[in-house]
């Protein structure tokens, strides 16, 4: 089926309900939800409950982080646990299955992981988040921020646990330790001579389990319209997160919800900004098609695979810190 635009997902009631494990009051969140990713891949989701005033000071300090000095921004350089500051046209997406890059994308980002305690690092991007020293609020708002968004990837595994036919918790161990990426990303706009093939962010579909991204009013996110050779807008929405399933979340469901293609291309001609939130499985966490995704007339379409080794295989290949 083409997609003409985002399908709106209202999670009214959503912590509730997730909160409590309470099926019936899932149900219907996850019916919306499901379909949504069942054809599309991708929707909007609003009311849901992460205030717009968190939103714009994140937004905040993102423009604020970047507009520091490189030489200061350097001073926290990506480190080899992916956690730090990524440099103008430093990532190359070499794993897409959609369209060869001929380009680094024109991008730099801060990336922020899930907090690992010292002496309890178990896997290879297990390690020390790094912050700037300016803003000095930065910590405090992008923290608050990131332990929001989190909550918000529990909550929703919950309801998409009840949407694949499962007890609101049947996903739960799956979380125990959740490999979560907060990346504030700015773009430049696009330059008059780039070239097609010069991106912000190259066509690509994403790794993991759901990203919850919020992006500016600028635009440039664009989404794979089925299975045509069409590109849409995904336009912004004042206080809405743009929601689409990762390569985990599909196989999970024996490719039943779709990864689908996105790239982003700024051409608004102003600094873009957005902030995408992966959660995503433990990195220790097998992925294999789910009981409920499979019979004998539609068998298991992906062998499973351990997400560390899925995840490694890709940050390797795509980032060229990597290879320093």
């Amino acid at each position: 089926m083409s997609l003409k635009s985002l399908p709106i997902v209202d999670l009214s009631g959503l912590a509730e309900a997730a909160d409590s494990g309470d099926a019936a009051r899932l149900t219907p969140l996850a019916q919306a939800f499901g379909d949504a990713c069942r054809t599309y891949g991708f929707c909007y989701i609003v009311n849901h409950g992460i205030s717009l005033e968190l939103m714009r000071q994140a937004f905040a300090m993102n423009a604020a982080f970047h507009d520091r000095p490189l030489e200061e921004k350097q001073q926290i350089a990506i480190n080899k646990a992916h956690r730090g500051y990524m440099a103008m046209a430093s990532s190359k997406i070499i794993t897409s299955s959609i369209e060869t890059a001929t380009k680094p994308n024109l991008s730099e980002s801060f990336m922020l992981m899930h907090e690992v305690a010292s002496g309890d690092e178990q896997e290879p991007l297990d390690g020390p988040n790094q912050w700037p020293a300016e803003p000095v609020e930065f910590l405090t708002v992008v923290g608050g921020y990131d332990t929001a968004l989190r909550q918000l990837g529990q909550r929703m595994t919950r309801m998409i646990a009840v949407a694949l036919g499962l007890a609101p918790e049947g996903l739960d161990d799956y979380f125990r330790r959740p490999t979560t990426f907060l990346r504030m990303l700015h773009y430049p706009p696009s330059p008059a001579d780039a070239g097609e093939k010069q991106y912000g962010s190259a066509p690509h579909t994403d790794y993991g389990f759901i990203t919850i991204l919020a992006q500016d009013q600028n635009g440039g996110l664009q989404v794979r319209s089925g299975n045509s050779e069409d590109w849409i807008d995904a336009t912004p929405i004042e206080g809405a997160f743009v929601v689409n399933i990762g390569d985990m979340g599909s196989r999970w469901t024996n490719g039943l919800w779709r990864s689908t293609p996105h790239r982003v291309i700024n051409r608004s001609g102003n600094e873009r900004y957005s902030i995408p939130y992966f959660y995503d499985p433990s990195c220790d966490k097998v992925i294999s098609c789910l009981d409920t995704c499979r019979s004998a007339e539609n068998p298991a379409q992906f062998p499973p695979v351990r997400y560390g080794e899925y995840l490694m295989e890709r940050i390797d290949a795509n980032y060229s810190y990597r290879k320093a």
